[in-house]
């Protein structure tokens, strides 16, 4: 690692290192992009060669795929190969000489992986996406003599079990060190960078990843849509679309099948929604609702060009394979939706409004009925859930989300 610069509240805490006064578990948390994960990793990277060869030591976060591209590509590229190398088909690495576990953190069974081990540290990226009994069982590994813990989050609900049971629990002040960090702290960012950002999160997003509050989502979800509807209206005539999907949500009882068509622009510059439909679930076969969806699918083409695939709601695997077949005239391929976490999917959706990057022709009347509709179900403490009792379109913000979902990565690329 070559000679790098801090902003003051990195070198604050790479002071509070080098005095030797950090506690056992270090939680780093606050905005996006406020330079938390990088000085995090160095801190950890620094922390680890300190420490006995032969300890065992873990990185974690909610899929190995995530601690990838969040934690071990960037520390690699910060210390170099030399001093750090992985393998996630092994789930281990080596870090200055230190064998280090790593592991996926994704739901309440990933405790059994950690079961009977000792560990002499650990470094956590995204702390609030753990299952709390994960986190438990693995601070009751952390029993190597001098082990800590390293670890970075953004804030959720207020009653999330890591602030009411850590952050907040004044019983451990000695053992826990809760340091903020604010985007505005990250002095190395271009300040029209940061205000494009700003612009891009609304809503309870803006409050927890530009803010930093830990606060509840309530209300409307798509308020920056719902304010200003005019403008998100597409252009006409529309700029060239590099794909074109549609998404399916299949509708049960008390609701509706859904058809919703999206199109990406250059370099994934802009999600434009094109085409939305609506059609009552009761008293249709499967087979007149494999026509509407030919039909659909003929019109997309027709008015906006070649669609690449199909994503329908992969909880009815029967429907699916009975589009396949109906739909093979118009050699479409039908694929299952990756059904990402729905608070993921609202995320994506109100930064590409935020940010100007969403658009919706005159043909979306359903989905732009949908966005307004949609509000967060207050009834339900400590989890971020659309309400989803029959008085709003789910089914269309579904068929809307499935179309686009696999591609957010690539959509949304500010904050990564």
């Amino acid at each position: 690692m070559g000679k790098v610069s801090f902003t003051k509240k990195q070198n604050d805490l790479m002071l509070l290192f080098k005095q030797n006064k950090l506690p056992r578990l270090t939680v780093l948390q606050g905005s996006v992009r406020s330079g938390k994960t990088w000085i995090s990793l160095i801190l950890w990277a620094l922390w680890v060669a300190s420490r006995p060869r032969d300890y065992l030591y873990m990185m974690t976060a909610k899929s190995l795929q995530t601690l990838k591209r969040n934690c071990l590509l960037p520390l690699q590229e910060l210390i170099g190969e030399r001093n750090f190398t992985f393998s996630l088909s092994a789930k281990e690495g080596v870090l200055f000489g230190r064998k280090i576990m790593l592991e996926g953190a994704n739901d309440a069974r990933s405790e059994n992986k950690i079961r009977g081990i000792t560990l002499g540290g650990a470094y956590c990226d995204e702390l609030t996406l753990f299952p709390e009994d994960f986190f438990v069982m693995l601070l009751s590994r952390l029993s190597a003599p001098g082990a800590k813990l390293f670890a970075t989050t953004n804030p959720d609900t207020p009653t999330h079990w890591l602030k009411k049971k850590y952050l907040d629990n004044k019983g451990l002040v000695d053992d826990l060190l809760n340091i903020f960090f604010s985007i505005d702290d990250n002095t190395t960012l271009p300040a029209d960078y940061v205000s494009a950002l700003k612009k891009e999160y609304t809503g309870v997003f803006y409050d927890r990843f530009i803010l930093g509050r830990w606060v509840v989502a309530a209300g409307a979800i798509y308020r920056v849509f719902s304010d200003n509807i005019p403008a998100f209206a597409a252009p006409e005539p529309l700029p060239r679309l590099d794909m074109i999907n549609v998404g399916v949500d299949w509708g049960g009882n008390g609701s509706a099948h859904a058809m919703v068509a999206t199109g990406v622009t250059h370099d994934y510059g802009k999600l434009i929604a094109l085409r939305s439909e609506r059609v009552p679930a009761t008293g249709l076969t499967p087979q007149q609702i494999y026509k509407r969806i030919y039909e659909f699918c003929e019109d997309v083409q027709r008015d906006f060009g070649r669609i690449e695939d199909i994503y329908a709601d992969s909880a009815e695997q029967t429907l699916i394979s009975g589009l396949r077949e109906y739909i093979k005239p118009l050699d479409l391929t039908v694929k299952n939706s990756m059904k990402r976490p729905i608070i993921d999917r609202i995320r994506a959706t109100t930064m590409l409004m935020g940010g100007e990057r969403f658009l919706l022709t005159s043909e979306c009347e359903t989905l732009r009925d949908a966005f307004q509709g949609a509000v967060y179900d207050d009834k339900v403490v400590g989890e971020d859930v659309r309400l989803d009792n029959g008085t709003s379109d789910i089914d269309t913000l579904d068929a809307f989300e499935y179309s686009f979902e696999r591609y957010i990565p690539r959509l949304i690329r500010r904050d990564q």
